[in-house]
């Protein structure tokens, strides 16, 4: 494995890097238990840090201070900044794709799917609300990275859905458009219920939520 020194102590970290992603990501995976609790140190702490003061404010030292580890140690695992946050959004997308799975189970219905699913994610915005700021920011810091992270999501989505359908418990037209069209709504619920505010019970959220999929808004 290439060691790769830290900067001049003249130079600030963080802003030595380039404030635009590279395309090339090193292989630096930990091979050992302490490397791996090392590394996840740093990804939680380059979650506040980022979450806090944004890409472009945030800095390597930043993030090496608030995860209690020397500046070097850094660049045993991370090549540069936006390397780190390239590597963040794909633990938070990780992270929210088992909050969904946690909160489920494989044998119930469609719409209970959904519910569950939709549950699990306002639960962990919650307690994680840095995600939006760091999924939004990357829009700008790194696009191909944030079109990834909403295209893998809509499309476990649609992987449900499309479950549903072959049951019988769903409509068989459903498409490609209806798991975006889900995405953007927990998208929102959770901005305004996890997030802006906890002013309401997200089991309540979670059943408006699945009574507008299942009925829709149509008088009855």
């Amino acid at each position: 494995m290439t060691t790769h020194q830290p900067p001049s102590p003249k130079t600030e970290p963080g802003a030595e890097q380039s404030d635009q992603p590279s395309q090339q990501v090193s292989d630096k995976t930990p091979r050992t238990e302490r490397g791996r609790r090392t590394a996840r140190k740093l990804l939680d702490a380059a979650a506040i840090e980022f979450g806090e003061r944004g890409f472009h404010e945030a800095s390597i030292t930043g993030i090496t201070k608030r995860a209690g580890t020397a500046l070097g140690s850094f660049y045993t695992y991370y090549d540069s900044k936006d390397e780190i946050y390239r590597a963040l959004v794909a633990d938070l997308s990780g992270k929210v794709r088992e909050a969904a799975r946690e909160a489920s189970r494989p044998d119930l219905p469609a719409f209970a799917a959904e519910r569950s699913a939709l549950l699990g994610f306002l639960r962990f915005a919650r307690t994680h609300k840095e995600i939006y700021r760091i999924i939004d920011e990357c829009e700008f810091v790194d696009p191909q990275t944030f079109r990834q992270h909403y295209e893998t999501t809509a499309r476990r989505i649609a992987e449900r859905l499309g479950e549903g359908a072959a049951k019988g418990e769903l409509r068989a037209d459903t498409e490609e458009a209806h798991a975006w069209a889900i995405m953007g709504m927990n998208v929102f619920l959770g901005l305004r219920y996890a997030v802006w505010s906890q002013d309401r019970d997200l089991d309540e959220v979670a059943d408006l939520a699945n009574d507008l999929l299942a009925n829709g808004l149509a008088p009855r």
